[in-house]
């Protein structure tokens, strides 16, 4: 009897623990993250100063460095930052609502779906940019614009992942609520919302990049500013450390978005975080 007791206690008290936040595996991982792009950065200046390599042809992590913070301080990279960073999030937020929208519909509509999906296909067969000329001609070059291109890269797997995250909910699940009386709007909010957030972060992580992607794919092409059009100018003079110097303003800009979707995430879904 004691015994049992004992056992019982035991396993109160290990229930009664608190899941604890994983904060010694995280800071391991970002040690060793930047420890290797630590050890590159210092091996990248070492060889270039030993080997003597010219400026123009690979700067020095240095170089880089002095040139992004001389452009920063000017405004010039700041400005095509803060121009490309705006249409990019533009970008999302159409294919967001869009996508999530038409790929609601067609995963509770069947019909609807056998009607629009071979439009859909057969507009994904079409390189995107090759219907470039028409939104200049429409929208002329400027804003609005980069960020239709930008949206219509990042659209297309964005449906598809709506439409499989709520494809995903079973049967007996929708039955479950219906037998409860569960109206649509609480169906909506209890099962669908909760079930497909996973899906729904992992599509915004992708939207985010393919629209970042798009949108300096057209700068590259037509932008006469934007972070695109910095890369070309800085290649058309020769002014290699400002070239990285845009490469590396584009790499922190992605990296700030993919962090702060993944702390929202972390706020938005806890049950998430504690079952890993």
């Amino acid at each position: 009897m004691a015994n049992i007791e004992r056992i019982e206690r035991v396993e109160g008290e290990t229930e009664a623990q608190p899941t604890a936040f994983p904060f010694s595996t995280f800071a391991r991982q970002a040690a060793i993250v930047i420890f290797i792009i630590a050890f590159v950065l210092l091996a990248w200046e070492i060889l270039a100063q030993i080997q003597n390599i010219p400026t123009f042809f690979l700067p020095k992590p240095s170089d880089i460095a002095r040139r992004f913070i001389v452009a920063w301080n000017d405004g010039t990279l700041a400005r095509h930052v803060t121009l490309t960073w705006s249409e990019a999030l533009v970008a999302f937020a159409l294919a967001f609502v869009f996508s999530s929208a038409l790929g609601y519909a067609l995963a509770k509509s069947p019909l609807l779906e056998k009607i629009v999906s071979p439009f859909i296909i057969a507009s994904q067969s079409l390189p995107i940019f090759a219907i470039a000329p028409f939104v200049l001609i429409i929208l002329g070059n400027g804003f609005w614009s980069n960020a239709l291109m930008g949206a219509l890269v990042a659209f297309f797997p964005m449906l598809v992942n709506m439409i499989a995250a709520l494809r995903n909910i079973s049967v007996e699940q929708r039955q479950v609520m219906q037998s409860y009386a569960a109206t649509s709007r609480q169906i909506f909010f209890k099962l669908e919302l909760p079930a497909t957030l996973p899906y729904i972060f992992g599509s915004v992580r992708v939207g985010i990049t393919l629209s970042v992607i798009g949108v300096l794919v057209v700068e590259l092409f037509w932008a006469d500013r934007g972070i695109g059009f910095l890369l070309n100018f800085a290649r058309g003079q020769f002014d290699t450390p400002l070239l990285f110097a845009g490469i590396l303003a584009l790499i922190l800009m992605n990296l700030t978005m993919y962090i702060s979707v993944a702390l929202l995430q972390r706020a938005l879904m806890p049950w998430h975080n504690t079952t890993r």
